[in-house]
């Protein structure tokens, strides 16, 4: 009885100290929370508010860190110290950013269903080990004049076997995960991606009962393909609870070697499937928290130390559904 009576109280004493270390981030003027805000330290590792704005931040779980980052999309950036961090933060709006992009009377006629479908395959060894650091990006070309509004897009995953000796097997028990995904749109700038098409958070939770793609309905956002083409990025934010809510989990390991502690990402699933089967070269990516987030083109050029790249593996086969209109 005395032994279970000290684990409740260690319980509530871990989780009271975890409560007073949480900081949200608030919007200036509504007092709304800032969801999915990217929290950089500045030595390319980082992590994300969660749909409430708060984040995790102690010096227990990140000693060398003296100084946060703080960017949101609609937002002016902000750097702190983390001596003393306030345990709400505000924000503060760009009054013009982004463009109005949205179309409000859409054409009278016909309607026709387009899609790019979604490539994807079964083979662990051709696939990306997702972690929050960065972010894919894939480039989608406009060649007609019709409005283009997308309804469905298309996410390749693959679960993997809790037992490698079975993984060939079908209705094979699959590894247990729940991580969050962010969705977004860039227009086309020079053949990168470049602003945002829109602020909205474009979230979905995919699990080991998701097979092959996760379709993310974004019917009611009204994204438009442009007429010089669009991107649509993946970027994982990191893991939840049951309930869909995004985990406080450290997002890196730090290993001791030779020349010192090196801190390494972690790697979340579900892995993404790469491709050999799209000709053109339209994948891009970037580091979250490095390099000021650049995008850079997915080949051998930028990128020399990839086995993907090494085995032809140059694109990730995001698709999507839209609806193309005709006037009469």
């Amino acid at each position: 009885m005395k032994s279970f009576t000290l684990i409740i109280i260690c319980s509530l004493f871990c989780y009271s100290n975890l409560i007073t270390a949480q900081t949200q981030l608030l919007d200036t003027e509504t007092k709304y929370p800032v969801a999915f805000a990217t929290v950089s330290f500045g030595n390319g590792n980082g992590l994300f508010a969660d749909d409430e704005g708060i984040f995790l931040f102690t010096k227990k779980l990140y000693a060398d860190i003296d100084t946060l980052y703080i960017s949101a999309l609609g937002y002016k950036d902000l750097k702190l110290p983390t001596q003393d961090l306030p345990k709400t933060i505000y924000l503060e709006t760009f009054a013009d950013e982004l463009e109005e992009v949205s179309i409000t009377a859409l054409p009278k006629g016909k309607i026709k269903i387009e899609e790019e479908e979604p490539v994807f395959h079964d083979d662990y060894h051709k696939c990306w080990l997702p972690t929050i650091e960065s972010e894919i990006a894939v480039y989608f070309p406009n060649p007609s004049q019709q409005t283009k509004r997308i309804t469905e897009v298309y996410i390749p995953i693959k679960t993997e076997a809790k037992d490698w000796r079975t993984r060939n097997r079908k209705n094979t028990p699959k590894k247990e995960f729940s991580t969050l995904f962010r969705v977004q749109f860039y227009k086309n700038k020079d053949g990168f991606p470049g602003e945002a098409l829109t602020y909205a958070k474009m979230v979905f939770v995919a699990t080991e009962k998701n097979e092959e793609f996760y379709t993310l309905d974004i019917t009611d956002q009204n994204i438009f393909i442009p007429k010089d083409g669009i991107f649509i990025s993946a970027q994982v934010l990191g893991f939840t609870d049951d309930k869909g809510k995004l985990l406080p989990n450290k997002k890196y390991q730090e290993v001791k070697t030779r020349r010192g502690i090196v801190k390494v990402s972690t790697t979340f699933r579900p892995l993404l499937p790469f491709t050999d089967q799209i000709p053109e070269k339209r994948t891009f990516v970037k580091r979250i928290f490095l390099n000021d987030g650049n995008w850079i083109l997915f080949d051998k050029k930028n990128i020399s130390n990839s086995n993907l790249l090494a085995t032809g593996m140059n694109n990730y086969g995001i698709g999507y559904k839209a609806k193309v209109y005709y006037e009469n």
